[in-house]
């Protein structure tokens, strides 16, 4: 029997589908709509941001470094753009294979290779290295067409330090280097972290190093559209890096050159300051090193002749290296007696030739003695006897707060990094320095020394430049600087470095006027009087002979016979004119023996530049490099007529008048100390 339908309930079941079916198909709706509101009103900004991300890139744009003038505003130091071959180490399979089918495209030198090892070393396996430099247009042209075969390599523009005197001023001046890590994680650690960004060199010495938030500049940024693979395609929008300012020296670089170029070969270190500002117009110290080597990323050989010379070439001896005084200590030593009262500028003692204290023989430099002498002639004549009997008077630690307050063995201040401190003993000093109770002890013995500038004395050149231009200053105390001004990059106005004055005047003006009136007859009769005969203005000055190693009682010393190196150094120090002081220096030439033979004559052609505007001949520079001419020989070119840049050919000169015309040269005084 045939079953009947039942078209109701079907028709019920199908209108539950149905309904169902609609239910589930408004719930998706919803919960798509839903969705949509979400990303297009709840998530809107946060979305477009990524979406703008991932169609723009923010690329950090280096700002080009400010300049390094000298005081007459000659460029020091300034950039050039250039192309570079780059290697990311972490991007290449096998880096020898890669680099050494680049050479085939683009030349690649040993000192390349040997660079961009010591960079590897330096430096992590993401970062991009350069290991090709100053890539030619044609040599661009040719790594373009085989870019394809070099995964990880790339051509960059990037933007370079140039030194266009190579190792002129090089301390002074410093370098730039690759930003290492530890600088890279304190750089992280500071404000300035978001300025650095893209930023690969800092300055690592001189002025490039202490100057560095001058000198960097604001970093920019381009906004830049990229395709699906990261590649730029086009600029949206950019906001410019703003350079560095220009930071302006009160160097002169051609005293500086002359100063460097009379020191020749020899090791040694000269300051020159104004006394009244101090301003720094020389900062010599021999020998100097290229900074160009460094701008690149120096390779290990070239680091390694530099780190391990004898003479280290890296070593700033005016800032850094500390030596006995010698005898340009005994102006000081003079001055302590006046102001503490144990001697008059009358006064006199008897020199036989020599000083006994405690069995043993302290001797002077001149053979018999100098018989009776006074303040006056113990500074003209150097008498070491005077000064043995004064340090015993005064004792060590009257010596030492007489001698702090000219500065010696503390800070200057200067406005560069690196700068020591020296030693100025005293009975305080060597409890701290020396565990043993033995050594901690202070012997009367020891003090002798010091009155001669020799003993635990230990000062830098920018320490007694400092000490000798407040003594031409008549006690007043100026903060040596080496920056003149900096100059806005923007507004181009320039912020002046203070004339800063540290402390009250430090002597009684009677006292130094005595000391002054005997480095003024230093120069006119004594130890340095044939580096100076001649000269159309007064000077004061003092000779000084520094012992690098001891000589035994029963001992003379002869310096033939002696190994170069253990030598005596050669001192003086100097200002002028005497009436007006413009100048104060200190200078030392290391194991040339006697200061008045080889440091009063570069101290004399400083001086005659900076206050008659004379520039030595070239006859006069060989032979004051060989300690052959006290005063100056040959006809002096004025500054104007001095080849610049070195090496450019010689200006005409005009006719000498009369009042320039050079005096004629004196016969050589005996050395003195």
């Amino acid at each position: 029997m045939t079953e009947l339908r039942n078209v109701e309930a079907d028709l019920s079941r199908f209108r539950a589908r149905v309904l169902v079916a609609g239910i589930a198909v408004v719930v998706c709706f919803l919960l798509v709509l839903s969705r949509l509101v979400y990303l297009q009103v709840v998530r809107h900004d946060d979305l477009l941001e990524q979406a703008e991300s991932n169609r723009t890139a923010i690329v950090p744009v280096v700002p080009n470094r400010g300049l390094i003038l000298d005081r007459n505003g000659i460029v020091l130091a300034s950039n050039y753009s250039a192309y570079t071959l780059e290697v990311t180490p972490s991007k290449v399979t096998d880096l020898e294979q890669t680099i050494d089918a680049l050479s085939q495209v683009v030349e690649i030198s040993q000192r390349d290779r040997r660079r961009f090892k010591k960079l590897r070393e330096e430096s992590k396996s993401f970062e991009s290295l350069p290991l090709r430099t100053r890539l030619s247009d044609e040599e661009v042209a040719k790594f373009a067409g085989q870019h394809y075969r070099f995964p990880g390599v790339e051509i960059k523009a990037r933007l370079f330090r140039s030194y266009p005197y190579g190792e002129l001023a090089s301390h002074v001046i410093g370098y730039i280097g690759r930003i290492n890590q530890t600088e890279k994680e304190k750089l992280d650690d500071s404000d300035d972290a978001a300025n650095y960004r893209g930023t690969d060199y800092i300055g690592k010495l001189g002025v490039e190093q202490s100057f560095e938030a001058q000198l960097h500049g604001i970093t920019g940024v381009d906004s830049m559209e990229t395709s699906a693979g990261g590649r730029a395609m086009r600029r949206l929008a950019s906001n410019p890096a703003t350079p560095g300012n220009t930071v302006k020296l009160a160097l002169d670089i051609k005293l500086q050159h002359m100063v460097e170029e009379l020191f020749g070969e020899r090791r040694g270190a000269l300051v020159a300051l104004d006394p009244k500002t101090g301003e720094i117009l020389a900062f010599v110290s021999k020998p100097t090193f290229d900074p160009n080597l460094f701008v690149e990323g120096i390779d290990q050989e070239s680091w390694q002749a530099l780190n391990e010379s004898i003479d280290k070439p890296l070593l700033n001896r005016a800032l850094r290296g500390t030596y006995p005084p010698g005898s340009t200590y005994k102006p000081f030593m003079a001055l302590a007696a006046l102001e503490t009262g144990k001697r008059t500028p009358e006064q006199t003692i008897f020199d036989p030739g020599y000083f006994m204290f405690g069995g043993h023989r302290f001797r002077d430099d001149k053979e018999g003695g100098h018989g009776n002498v006074d303040m006056y002639h113990s500074i003209v004549a150097s008498c070491d006897t005077y000064y043995y009997m004064l340090a015993n008077d005064l004792g060590v630690d009257t010596i030492h707060d007489q001698l702090q307050r000219f500065g010696f063995g503390e800070l200057t201040g200067i406005d560069i990094f690196g700068e020591v401190r020296g030693l100025l003993p005293s009975t305080a000093w060597k409890r701290k320095a020396y565990k043993k109770p033995e050594q901690q002890k202070w012997y009367a013995g020891e003090t002798i020394s010091l009155g001669i500038g020799q003993g635990y004395n230990n000062f830098t050149m920018l320490q007694l430049a400092s000490a000798v231009g407040t003594l031409a200053n008549n006690g007043v105390k100026m903060k040596p600087h080496l920056v003149k001004e900096v100059m806005d990059i923007i507004t181009h106005a320039p912020t002046t470095t203070e004339h800063e004055s540290v402390g009250e005047v430090i002597a009684k003006a009677a006292n130094i006027a005595v000391i002054k009136h005997a480095m003024v007859g230093v120069n006119l009769e004594g130890t340095s009087s044939a580096s100076f005969r001649g000269a159309p203005y007064t000077s004061g000055g003092k000779t000084g002979t520094a012992q690098v190693v001891q000589i035994k009682a029963n001992e003379k010393y002869v310096a033939s016979k002696m190994e170069e190196r253990f030598r005596d150094h050669a001192l003086f120090t100097a200002f002028a004119p005497a009436e007006d002081p413009k100048i104060a220096l200190a200078i030392i030439v290391e194991n040339a023996g006697f200061g008045a033979k080889y440091s009063a004559p570069i101290a004399r052609r400083v001086i005659d530049y900076w206050l008659l505007n004379q520039y030595p001949s070239l006859e006069d520079i060989e032979a004051v490099k060989k300690g052959m001419a006290p005063a100056p020989i040959g006809k002096p070119r004025t500054v104007a007529e001095l080849p610049w840049p070195p090496g450019a050919p010689v200006a005409p000169v005009a006719p000498a008048s009369a009042a320039s015309a050079p005096a004629k040269t004196a016969s050589a005084a005996s050395p003195g100390r």
